[in-house]
């Protein structure tokens, strides 16, 4: 490699609330050769950055268009409701989304729920990021719903969070362009599976081409079990070798 080569890198894009420090640190013990370069970006963009080429892979928020992605679901998040530490709804466990019927509750531009009808009363504004909207959940002017994941990335001292059983919930998955499905693609699927170094699963040596079974030559298998070789004699068969038979 000369100066003036750069070294391949793998490109790994993830959306808010995911934690891929395990999956890296596995990458830089197995290919310390190959730079791991990290990229957040909002899951509503995470789909038109795979499209560009502007990342390899992502840990992004399912679904994804499975015409033009692969993807491998990872797991799948509980959904909480964001309110103040004083708030009622603090003394449950949990709730569901019959008790935020009469809640104000903010339904962000950047909401990765897919909602028929958000819950609740309708906040006074749409808040264009889920930062925005929990500052607004702080003001205590109303509530907010949100993978636990982004309820604990944002966490602040004043702000607190119960599961809420019934509301939808958010996948987590490993997508990258399906055309796109390179080694390196490959190596990072293995990690995230858990394949092991020497999994014979995934890239790896490729299979010896086979080998077709050489015919013997000619006689020789004959050769070998004392048979003679040379073509049998054509006369008739039958009385005692070695004498001649009489004339008629």
């Amino acid at each position: 490699m000369t100066g003036s080569e750069e070294s391949p890198s793998f490109r790994l894009a993830y959306v808010p609330g995911v934690t891929p420090a395990k999956w890296v640190r596995i990458w830089n013990e197995r290919l310390p050769g190959t730079p791991l370069v990290l990229t957040q970006v909002p899951a509503a963009e995470a789909d038109a950055l795979l499209r560009a080429g502007e990342a390899d892979a992502g840990f992004v928020r399912l679904p994804v268009d499975r015409d033009f992605f692969s993807a491998i679901p990872l797991y799948t998040e509980d959904t909480v409701v964001v309110v103040p530490k004083d708030h009622v709804i603090t003394a449950a466990e949990e709730v569901t989304l019959a008790d935020l019927a009469d809640e104000v509750l903010f339904h962000p531009l950047d909401d990765v729920f897919d909602w028929d009808a958000p819950p609740g009363e309708p906040g006074f504004e749409r808040p264009a990021t889920t930062p925005d909207a929990l500052e607004l959940v702080a003001a205590d002017v109303g509530l907010l719903i949100v993978p636990q994941s982004l309820a604990r990335l944002y966490h602040r001292k004043d702000l607190t969070y119960r599961t809420v059983v019934d509301a939808p919930q958010s996948r987590i998955g490993l997508a990258w362009p399906e055309e796109a499905t390179t080694d390196l693609v490959e190596d990072f699927i293995g990690i995230v599976r858990g394949r092991t170094v020497n999994s014979t699963r995934g890239r790896g040596t490729p299979p010896e081409p086979k080998q077709e079974k050489k015919k013997p030559a000619r006689g020789a298998s004959q050769q070998k079990s004392g048979k003679p070789t040379g073509r049998p004699a054509r006369g008739r068969s039958g009385g005692r070798p070695g004498k001649p038979r009489r004339k008629s």
